[in-house]
């Protein structure tokens, strides 16, 4: 029986995670620290000088930025933050922009000095900016995660300061209560006016964008490239192109938000768009949506919290993995068809690097989803991957923190080779 405090825990960490942004969150994040910058500087910056952790270069580097007339990089996500943005709204700071702001970005990437180095930082998630004028200064840090402010200067004034080493400047509810039994608990017994505003603002969000993928021109177009190949008859088909049209989309310059899971919004079209899409096919009520919902983003967030924020270790498998989750839950799966799904498909994608934000992210997915329906299929055929079989083990949780520990510690070189090519290498 889940505790009256762990209920809350539960709810407190799905407001803190479903959450709205527009654009990949890496350069929506410089380009709310450059906002806050300019609101503590008081005018429009003569130079910027930004620092970043090597995870914000390779998340940034390759995507288009919403409203910026196409444009991609770390000087163009802080341009648009400072010389637009709108601080208040957070993850969706650049989200309402005229025609004629559009110009204003360029003209100010064209006339003033932008700086971008590498940080010495051992955060992987870190993000520094400092905007100069009428001779003053302000400084802004952001720290493991998008909207975690940690530090506000102006000039030599601190004007907020937290020490980024306690866990508590993170502001955020522990995560190491959670696992897979008592996650079905609570997807079976919560109180659907409790959780209802959230789910229904990320289906109406993550659908539209997935939508937009379908019948705009974005990217590789994966989504479509999916249903003119295999048919719009299979639901497991059509699971696969709305999650990945929906990564075209906003990969490649989208300006709709979406309801994010761990800070992705990747992640969070992979956590519902499969579970919306299934609950679709079997014609479930809508509260049992709400219910395999809960499942598949509660999930994703147990399994990236051992991970990490950004990590070598691609964020879609967790998601697509929870997605398979939540699709056993809706064919009326419990704790052991849930973990059985979860393992199976941990032990078939689980090498899947992240190598930045970009338009392939949205096959990842796809294949990602497909991992966690086979996952699924695999227990109801009698079929599953046993302990000891690489780096599966015995038990759910077992099989989980294996994947934190390869994440976390075993790629942190694969990181660093992966930011090493991606910064030598030119489009073709």
């Amino acid at each position: 029986m889940i505790t009256r405090q762990k209920y809350q825990d539960y709810i407190n960490v799905l407001k803190e995670e479903l959450i709205p942004a527009m654009g990949c969150t890496e350069p929506i994040a410089i380009a709310y620290a450059g906002a806050i910058a300019r609101e503590h500087l008081g005018c429009l910056p003569e130079r910027v000088e930004i620092e970043v952790s090597g995870n914000i270069i390779k998340n940034v580097k390759s995507v288009i930025v919403p409203n910026t007339g196409g444009l991609r990089g770390i000087e163009v996500a802080a341009a648009a933050g400072i010389v637009v943005g709108d601080a208040a709204k957070e993850l969706k700071v650049i989200s309402e922009v005229s025609t004629e702001a559009v110009s204003a970005i360029h003209k100010f990437l064209e006339t003033t000095p932008i700086t971008v180095n590498f940080s010495d930082s051992k955060k992987i998630f870190d993000i520094m900016i400092t905007v100069y004028g009428n001779g003053h200064s302000a400084y802004v840090r952001i720290c493991e995660f998008h909207t975690n402010v940690v530090e506000i200067r102006e000039d030599a004034k601190y004007v907020l300061q937290k020490d980024v080493a306690l866990e508590d400047s993170l502001d955020f509810t522990d995560r190491g209560f959670m696992n897979v039994q008592e996650i079905i608990e609570f997807a079976d017994t919560a109180r659907i006016e409790d959780v209802k505003d959230l789910l229904d603002h990320q289906i109406e969000c993550n659908v539209n964008i997935s939508e937009e993928g379908l019948t705009g021109d974005y990217g590789a177009n994966i989504g479509k490239v999916l249903l003119k190949t295999y048919g719009t008859d299979d639901v497991k088909i059509r699971a696969k192109a709305k999650a990945a049209a929906g990564s075209d989309a906003r990969m490649n310059g989208c300006e709709m938000p979406v309801v994010i899971n761990s800070g992705s919004g990747n992640q969070g079209i992979t956590a519902s768009i499969p579970v919306i899409e299934y609950a679709k096919e079997l014609g479930v009520s809508d509260e049992k949506r709400y219910r395999a919902l809960l499942v598949s983003n509660l999930i994703t967030i147990h399994l990236k919290s051992g991970i990490g924020r950004l990590s070598a270790y691609c964020g879609a498998v967790s998601a697509g993995c929870a997605s398979g989750a939540g699709i056993a839950y809706l064919y009326g799966g419990g704790v052991d068809e849930v973990s059985h799904t979860i393992v199976n498909s941990l032990a078939i994608t689980s090498g899947i690097i992240c190598d930045g934000a970009k338009a392939p992210c949205a096959a990842k997915i796809a294949t990602a989803i497909d991992a966690g329906i086979l996952g699924y299929h695999m227990y109801k055929e009698g079929q599953q991957f046993y302990g000891g079989d690489g780096i599966v083990s015995k038990g759910v949780e077992n099989t989980i923190k294996n994947v934190g520990q390869l994440a976390k510690e075993g790629m942190a070189t694969t990181d660093q080779e992966i930011l090493k090519i991606m910064t030598k290498t030119q489009s073709n």
